[in-house]
């Protein structure tokens, strides 16, 4: 599966942005999808991951209750809406697809993702 990230930008502290991911070349809805993110000079970091369905959710200690994810298997697309963003969300932000079901994959560990999109950018100012 092929996975292109977009909507990255610029915004400021407390504003909001949506991040979409769309996939190719397999059948969407067969991967457990996530987003993790790398911050200059920093680790990656799990941001969020979703179930086959779209029924279940995981989401990083850092953004819960700001940021979503969700999907759309008919777009094969995934999504990452980001709320309340704060400078420190500044980071390169990629999607990662993941064979398995959401409760056997660690969907917190980036290497359970075989497949991995180029990534976005996006900058929160202050």
């Amino acid at each position: 599966v092929q996975l292109q990230a977009s909507g990255g930008g610029l915004v400021q502290a407390g504003g909001s942005l949506k991040l979409s991911c769309t996939a190719s070349g397999s059948t969407f809805s067969y991967y457990t999808m996530g987003w993790f993110r790398q911050a200059p000079g920093k680790e990656r970091e799990f941001v969020a991951a979703i179930s086959r369905s779209g029924s279940y959710q995981r989401y990083g200690d850092s953004v819960k209750d700001r940021f979503t994810i969700s999907r759309d298997n008919a777009k094969n697309t995934v999504y990452l809406q980001m709320n309340s963003v704060k400078p420190e969300d500044t980071a390169v932000y990629s999607c990662a697809a993941a064979t398995g079901d959401f409760w056997t994959v660690a969907t917190t560990d980036s290497s359970s993702y075989s497949y991995w999109g180029q990534g976005t950018l996006v900058t929160v100012s202050s």
